[in-house]
């Protein structure tokens, strides 16, 4: 008989964000993995940095320069209160040092603009084309206007506008599990489902540390979401938010370009995870209306076994 698995009646939270699309080269597979992971390793939009994500690799024949490549999302914080401008140019600041410390020194690497229908662009010469000390030069390739910085591997190109736009952050939802077996697996077909929706990256992959909008520590950001820890269960008693039989809990967070591909990206993967043995519950965190404007009922999603 197939496994019942809870999927809650809960909705998800998210709030804007304003984001980057580009595409990464390389010569070789090798290069391009370190350029993407280094690039998108750190999710710290939480505590006040730019985090991002690999949307999907690209073949040779998918790139503008005919090599291998990848489509990266790079994030940062959207908080009106202090200004969309000031928001703009603090991401304009961390996503330079994304692409100078994490791409740019990788041998043979390029970055392409990947935004066709961006809000405006961001001219990558000041923060980026710079490095070259002021032999950095502008050409056109590939129908695209780069700069090219001399570097002692010859040579670093970019394009010369890297597009930004506003997008969604912070969508997700909670796989609660028997076993470390069933964590692991269901973990990989979510990541795996969620890759095949255009526009969304997961910041986190699988994320064993969900936060709470409150803290004792403010000065080191969100910390633990005590009440859904397992290993709390038995010394906070009734304030154990934890179910019966669920020994761990992971969550998977979603950054996305439109509400439509967050909605997609967080249907499949819920889906996926629901014949995995010893998956026994499916959430989401929420946070009272604390963390963002965007409330995405999994009612509205049109899942299956809901």
């Amino acid at each position: 008989m197939a496994q019942k698995i809870v999927i809650d009646d809960t909705f998800v939270e998210a709030f804007p964000g304003i984001f980057s699309r580009a595409i990464v080269t390389a010569d070789d597979m090798e290069t391009l993995m370190a350029a993407a992971n280094d690039s998108t390793a750190t999710p710290s939009v939480v505590i006040g940095r730019t985090e991002g994500g690999v949307e999907r690799y690209l073949t040779e024949k998918e790139t503008p320069d005919g090599r291998v490549g990848a489509i990266l999302q790079f994030w940062g914080e959207l908080n009106l209160s202090k200004g969309f401008d000031r928001c703009l140019e603090k991401f304009e600041k961390e996503l330079s040092f994304k692409i100078r410390q994490d791409i740019l020194v990788k041998p043979f690497t390029a970055v392409f603009d990947a935004l066709p229908s961006a809000e405006g662009k961001l001219d990558m010469m000041e923060r980026v084309g710079h490095c070259g000390d002021g032999y950095e030069w502008v050409e056109e390739r590939f129908g695209r206007e780069v700069i090219v910085v001399p570097l002692m591997v010859p040579d670093f190109v970019i394009e010369r506008y890297i597009g930004y736009a506003r997008g969604i952050m912070g969508g997700n939802f909670w796989v609660m599990c028997e076993s470390k077996q069933a964590l692991k697996e269901a973990g990989k077909r979510a990541l795996a489902a969620i890759r095949t929706v255009s526009g969304v990256v997961t910041s986190f992959d699988v994320c064993s540390a969900g936060s709470k909008p409150e803290t004792n520590f403010p000065e080191i950001g969100p910390t633990t979401n005590h009440v859904y820890c397992p290993s709390l269960k038995s010394r906070l008693g009734k304030e154990s938010l934890v179910p019966d039989g669920v020994n761990f809990i992971a969550e998977l967070v979603l950054d996305s370009v439109s509400i439509d591909a967050m909605k997609q990206a967080l249907k499949v993967g819920i889906e996926s995870v629901l014949s995995v043995e010893g998956v026994k519950r499916v959430s989401a965190g929420n946070y009272g209306g604390k963390l963002g404007q965007y409330k995405i009922l999994f009612s509205e999603l049109g899942l299956n076994g809901q």
